[in-house]
């Protein structure tokens, strides 16, 4: 309908009210923030990126450590809560035989640091994106370095916790409660220390929380979902239908990577105007 001007009238009053709500409201912003930040793009980048990164570093990694339990199918298995057929489907899929170390060339090593560090530098992105702070000097290269040994460690850590852990209820509810401060600790210092230290430790906590609490979040998704799709998949379509439920797995988890810091910042910065 058009008034007497002819022009059509804008939105009725109430709708005015609830719109300017949600457009203030921390999830408004929320949602306005990981628009811009192209939130399930980064994810899909960190899915494909990690991939390729974190599979040849574990599993080369893997074969110089005197584990039984090794490599990249046990920190999947873990992390996906895996067991049964579907554990044995991932673990086949990136079974590594046990020369692999010494089959390693130098061109081999040179391109996992290489693609080590280009992850690095996609996660660094998304935390700036995120805090909106400008992109560190490039001779800050060494900054992805070090957070890319202390990822691999932390993932050792908490996969081998999980062998070490294992079997009766206190031994589980000890291993939950090491594993989460363990993660809210690397996610609380990996932002600090990717973002050149450039935003206060008591802003980042809020994120690094939400990170761990994403992950037990998408665990028990995973438990749920994704591995019965495994068990059927590689029935069906073999080593192919487990790469792509783990390849989907992979986006969930840099979806929850860049959404927990997200989340994060702007519960910090509703904290900050009721403060004001």
């Amino acid at each position: 309908m058009k008034d007497a001007s002819g022009a059509s009238p804008g939105p009725a009053p109430r709708h005015r009210g609830l719109h300017a709500r949600w457009h203030d409201s921390i999830a408004g912003r929320l949602w306005r923030h990981g628009i811009d930040l192209e939130l399930l793009h980064r994810a899909m980048g960190f899915s494909a990126l990690g991939l390729v990164t974190l599979v040849p570093l574990l599993i080369v990694v893997a074969a110089a450590l005197p584990f039984q339990e090794r490599g990249f199918a046990l920190w999947v298995i873990d992390g996906m809560s895996l067991s049964g057929r579907p554990a044995e489907a991932v673990r086949e899929l990136f079974a590594a035989p046990r020369k692999v170390l010494s089959a390693t060339s130098a061109l081999s090593v040179l391109l996992v640091v290489l693609f080590g560090v280009t992850f690095a530098a996609s996660v660094q992105n998304g935390y700036e994106r995120i805090w909106e702070v400008p992109s560190g000097p490039w001779h800050h290269v060494w900054r992805r370095v070090v957070w890319l040994a202390a990822l691999t460690g932390y993932l050792y850590a908490e996969t081998q916790s999980g062998a070490a852990l294992r079997g009766v209820t206190a031994q589980s509810v000890l291993r939950i409660v090491l594993t989460s401060l363990l993660g809210v600790l690397f996610f609380w210092w990996g932002q600090h220390f990717l973002l050149g230290e450039r935003v206060r430790w008591g802003a980042l906590l809020p994120g690094s929380i939400a990170t761990m609490a994403g992950l037990g979040g998408l665990r028990w998704f995973s438990d749920q979902v994704f591995s019965p799709l495994i068990a059927t998949n590689a029935v069906t379509y073999g080593a192919v239908g487990t790469m792509l439920v783990v390849q989907s797995w992979l986006i969930g988890v840099g979806f929850v990577v860049f959404g927990g810091p997200l989340l994060g910042r702007h519960v910090h910065d509703a904290w900050q105007r009721r403060g004001d």
